[in-house]
């Protein structure tokens, strides 16, 4: 019996961003298909088989599929035939599966998309975008906690 890794999506006006969280996984197979089916399978570090098929919104560009396999997680970057927002990840309209989720890391409404940069480039696996202001302290945004030992008269 297969089990279904735990799955982290996003979009962008030409592509969607599918994390699928693995480690170590191996025979990692990937297709994607025209009219927006997506499959995954691989095993996992203990043997154990993982596979899940998507039936994605809208359709997609097969060529333009690129994988990137990380110590934690496989990052699939899936192409949009069109252009444009997709309303859902999956065609179907009832509830998704449980396994998978947003992936707030990477998300970007439509609005924002003209204003920032992607968040995440293309090779990169574990990317943290922070913005910074050149006028920034390292102090900025954190929370003030008091020397507790100087208050206890220690």
């Amino acid at each position: 019996m297969s089990r279904h890794p735990e799955v982290l999506w996003a979009q962008r006006s030409d592509k969607v961003y599918l994390t699928i969280s693995l480690p170590d996984a191996k025979d990692i197979s990937v297709k994607c298909e025209p009219q927006g089916l997506f499959s995954f399978s691989a095993m996992g570090v203990q043997g154990e088989y993982f596979d899940f098929s998507l039936e994605l919104f809208g359709r997609i560009v097969p060529e333009g599929c690129k994988t990137n396999v990380g110590l934690r997680n496989i990052i699939c970057y899936v192409m949009k035939e069109e252009n444009g927002w997709w309303k859902r990840l999956l065609k179907s309209e009832e509830k998704p599966a449980p396994y998978i989720k947003v992936d707030w890391n990477k998300w970007c409404d439509e609005d924002e998309e003209e204003q920032k940069s992607d968040l995440v480039s293309d090779n990169d696996d574990d990317a943290t975008n922070v913005d910074q202001e050149d006028e920034s302290s390292d102090d900025e945004g954190l929370l003030y906690l008091p020397d507790l030992e100087k208050a206890r008269g220690n």
